[in-house]
């Protein structure tokens, strides 16, 4: 107690030490004519020096300002711009102390004696209402820069080594080009290849659903949304980016960009190919498409490894993307996408099993090989009927098929080494998948403010058809079991038939409340139609149907839900409230060995949440939200129907299963200093469950398993984390370093033959990163992460288990001489407890040297991936009932020689003529 009262007194003294270095900046702001107050209008405070942004504000519906800083000992300028008037502008020495401005007159830019009208200049920083906006010619950079190179210019913005972008704290998770989705949501594309010289705006605003934004309800995220606005003189003409590159080994990497843009249509034609991991579409100026270190975003193991962390994939993509304004009231936006992609991976893994009374090891080997071939059109339709009311209609269409082939093996024995089963496979499956998706927004607003009515339909139909061949045999070596030998074909059919209704009208009580009424209607429909053949001998065919394996089965969900909302919001806080009630009707058939198992269940299901968003600031704010619901058991863990397809697993439903209960409670607290681009991020999450549906399993003594479902109640997860991040520019000089701590706490509950377990899982993961920037010349970026897990058991004949891995990562780049950039991503990872199978640890290094010509046009490249030719990728996985290690193929050391071409022209017209900017 006394080291915690001695703790508190300290952080006391540092909070109040802090207090007396803030100081408070106040004024009016009016009409020098009128002496009328104007609102909004924008406030900000500026170095004489270089004109840094030191804070800023915008007036209130009486003018007013009010500005929380720390005290600045330099020159400084008090700055006021308000649309239509005249800058007003003063100096003062310094910030020293609380200071009232009194009244900042403003005079009308239009001089009335001799009809001059005066040409205002544009403010860095404008706030309008919800919206955050930057004037993009206000801050420098290179004439080669992108967008991402602007972004980190920008005051309260962040971006990090792995692209993401953070705006006063906060986390961005959509980026628009005029108001457009440029190919992808998160905007990676547009940061990366959209040069900066042409951008006119940075708007940020708090992400919206398309709900939201059509109703104008206040957003209900903690992320934020980027929109990139062109400017006008600059939105004609085209640019991109092609490259093209091959290596040892045969490996080989090409893309391409072309973007052209004519006022409001814009058309982007996007292709890549390579056989080095990178799945999607990646253009970093350092490393190219090359995975690991800087690209590792996504990936998992030891980095280069493909989307899903395993194996070495071969991909190809074509994209289109187009958007235009058909016409004042209808805008259009729609993509297409081919893509292509095969993996293969050879893996290996060492299982143990816990058992009340004793564990199963089983040793496992596969080789696999997934080709995967996809169609994706997507279109938007968003049309203007009148002011008030708009109607959006977004249908998608995709189209895939896909082939696998593979073999696998394993082995289990008990930990006395008896033998207890063993297993081969082959297999070879084909699919086909066709899936339509659209939804529909109607909203009709009305003259009464915040008077709002919506309708949300949506429509999901899909059709599986596939094909597999299975040759397997599975050996038991206790109880005389005999063996299982199939040869088989199966053909499953599948679909899928989901469609929804939603009905909200919202009616304002008063000015800050506002009463939500409507409906939810939901009809889902699914199918699974399962044939097996086994080979006959005689007519040398798969004739001969398996009944045992062969199921037709349809399940059925209705439901109608009344729902009730309430908004309260202030300047300073918004509380959301909401129920509803969901009425269901859930209908499950089944046709198995010539009998009908039918399962009618009815449930009333209630739902309901909470949250409260506190603005203290700007880049200052606190978000609680409680949320309770219900969800169903799925077809297959109710129907009490055998499913044989594994022969070392038969699995049966249980038709007495429960809802499930699930309470959530999430708070976070963000607190962000504009000025020393400093602050910090606490969150808090918990989610307890009643009637949650886990499995258990009874094994035998050949270690076969009978798995079927059951209600369990009092399992929970509960995390806690907080980040804490500084920026220091000093000239040419810029040091960013952040520290993070995130912890959880689960307690899971289960039963092994019959008999019930508990696992009481921690993790901790803390981490340290620093980056130092020295002008355009040199970036480095060193990093530390270490997680930590450990899981105690009741009950099992495991007490505990744990696992520590470390990872170190330095990246740097340097643009030093002049047209060369020499980068490197060099990482280590050591993980403490995985298997004597396999390798503890290994390094990744990725090096990159490439040559500019033409202006940085043009760009010759060669890199080489894991120098030190170590790569691996060995994963530890805890869980309540096993621990499993797995290796998995990974890329290995190969040398890349490549070459970039950039593109652009575009035009602007200017008073007497034309002007043209080239990029190439």
């Amino acid at each position: 107690m006394t080291k915690i009262y001695y703790f508190l007194i300290f952080s006391l003294f540092c909070y109040s030490a802090n207090a007396q270095n803030d100081i408070v900046l106040k004024g009016t702001v009016v009409d020098i004519n009128t002496q009328l107050p104007l609102e909004l209008a924008t406030v900000y405070f500026t170095t004489v020096k270089d004109s840094t942004v030191i804070e800023y504000a915008t007036t209130d519906k009486n003018g007013s300002f009010s500005i929380k800083t720390k005290k600045y000992d330099k020159p400084i300028f008090l700055k006021v711009n308000y649309m239509g008037y005249q800058p007003y502008f003063e100096e003062e020495k310094g910030l020293l102390e609380s200071k009232d401005f009194g009244k900042l007159y403003l005079l009308e830019a239009a001089n009335a004696l001799d009809n001059v009208v005066i040409k205002s200049e544009a403010p860095p920083i404008t706030i309008k209402k919800d919206t955050l906006e930057f004037n993009a010619a206000s801050y420098k950079v290179r004439p080669d820069s992108n967008v991402e190179t602007l972004l980190k210019q920008l005051p309260g913005f962040d971006v990090g080594t792995d692209g993401k972008v953070t705006v006063n704290g906060r986390e961005v998770n959509q980026v628009l080009v005029n108001g457009k989705t440029f190919f992808d949501k998160d905007g990676a594309i547009a940061l990366k290849n959209l040069p900066a010289e042409i951008i006119k705006k940075i708007q940020v605003s708090d992400f919206k659903t398309k709900k939201e934004e059509l109703s104008k309800q206040e957003s209900t995220s903690d992320y934020s949304s980027i929109n990139i606005t062109i400017d006008e003189k600059k939105n004609k003409g085209y640019f991109g980016k092609i490259l093209g590159g091959y290596g040892s080994d045969d490996r080989y990497e090409s893309s391409l960009l072309l973007n052209y843009f004519n006022n409001k249509q814009k058309i982007s034609v996007l292709a890549s190919s390579n056989n080095i991991n990178s799945t999607g579409f990646a253009m970093d100026e350092v490393f190219d498409n090359m995975g690991g270190g800087r690209n590792a975003k996504g990936n998992t193991g030891g980095g280069g490894s493909s989307a899903s962390g395993k194996g070495i994939t071969q991909s190809n993509l074509v994209g289109l993307n187009y958007s235009d304004d058909w016409s004042e009231k209808l805008m259009a936006m729609g993509s297409y996408n081919f893509s292509n992609s095969i993996n293969n991976n050879d893996s290996k893994s060492d299982q143990v099993s816990f058992l009340p009374t004793g564990n199963i090891a089983t040793s496992s080997d596969s080789k696999t090989r997934n080709e995967n071939t996809g169609n994706n059109v997507n279109f938007e339709l968003e049309y203007k009927i009148d002011p008030t009311t708009r109607l959006v209609v977004v249908p998608k269409y995709n189209q895939s098929r896909s082939n696998s082939n593979s073999t696998s093996s394993s082995f289990s024995e008990d930990e006395n080494g008896n033998s207890l089963n063993e297993s081969t496979a082959k297999s070879y499956s084909e699919s086909d998948n066709t899936t339509f998706g659209n939804t529909i927004n109607f909203n009709k607003a009305f003259k009464k403010k915040a008077r709002n009515f919506s309708v949300v339909f949506d429509n999901n139909n899909a059709k599986t058809d596939a094909e597999a061949l299975n040759l397997s045999q599975t050996i038991f070596y206790q109880d005389a079991k005999p063996n299982d030998d199939r040869n088989q074909k199966s053909n499953n059919k599948n679909t899928t038939d989901n469609y929804s209704l939603e009905l909200e009208y919202t009616e304002p009580v008063t000015d800050s409340l506002r009463i939500r009424f409507g409906s939810d209607f939901d009809w889902n429909k699914e199918m699974k139609d399962v044939k097996t053949f086994d080979f006959d001998a005689a007519s040398q065919s798969y004739s001969s149907l398996n009944d045992s394996l062969t199921n037709y089965t349809t399940s059925k969900q209705n439901s109608f839900s009344p729902k009730v909302g309430i908004t309260w919001q202030k300047s300073k806080y918004t509380v959301n409230l909401n129920s509803r009630t969901s009425i269901v009707e859930f209908d499950n058939h089944s046709l198995y060995l010539n009998n009908v198992t039918d399962l009618n269940k009815r449930y009333a299901l209630p739902y309901g949440d909470f949250q409260v968003r506190y603005k203290f600031s700007r880049s200052k704010n606190l978000s609680f939200k409680y949320d309770y619901s219900n969800a169903l058991p799925t077809a297959v863990q109710l129907m009490p129907v055998l499913n044989l397809t594994n022969p070392l697993n038969t699995i049966t439903g249980n038709p007495d299963l429960k809802p499930i209960e699930k309470n959530s409670a999430n708070f976070s607290f963000r607190n962000y200093d504009f000025r020393t681009r400093s602050g910090y991020s606490l969150y808090v999450k918990g989610d307890y469950y009643n009637n949650d549906v886990v499995s258990t399993s009874i094994y035998d003594d050949s270690g076969k398993r009978t798995t079927t479902y059951v209600n369990i109640s009092g399992t929970y997860l509960a995390s806690i984390g907080g980040n804490w991040n500084q920026s220091i520019k000093r000239d040419a000089h810029v040091l960013r370093y952040g520290l993070g701590l995130n912890g959880s706490y689960s307690f899971d509950k289960g039963f092994t033959n019959a008999i019930l377990y508990n696992a009481k899982s921690t993790a901790v993961t803390p981490k340290v990163n620093l980056t130092y920037e020295y002008g355009e010349l040199l970036i480095i970026s060193p990093s530390y992460s270490l997680s930590y897990n450990q899981t105690n058991y009741e009950n099992s004949s495991r007490d505990a288990s744990s696992n520590v891995v470390h990872r170190i990562n330095l990246q740097t780049t340097s643009y030093w001489p002049e047209n060369l950039i020499f980068g490197n991503d060099f990482g280590y990872t050591y993980n403490s407890s995985i298997s004597s199978n396999f390798k503890k640890d290994f390094y990744l290094w990725n090096t990159s040297l490439s040559y500019g010509f033409f202006d940085k046009k043009v760009y010759a490249k060669v890199k080489v991936y894991d120098v030190l030719n170590q790569n691996q990728s060995a994963t530890r996985t805890i869980s309540a009932t096993s621990i499993r290690d797995e290796e998995n193929t990974v890329l290995k050391r190969y040398v890349m020689f490549s070459v970039s071409y950039k593109i652009g022209n575009f035009a602007g017209a200017e008073k007497g003529g034309k002007r043209r900017q080239r990029m190439d």
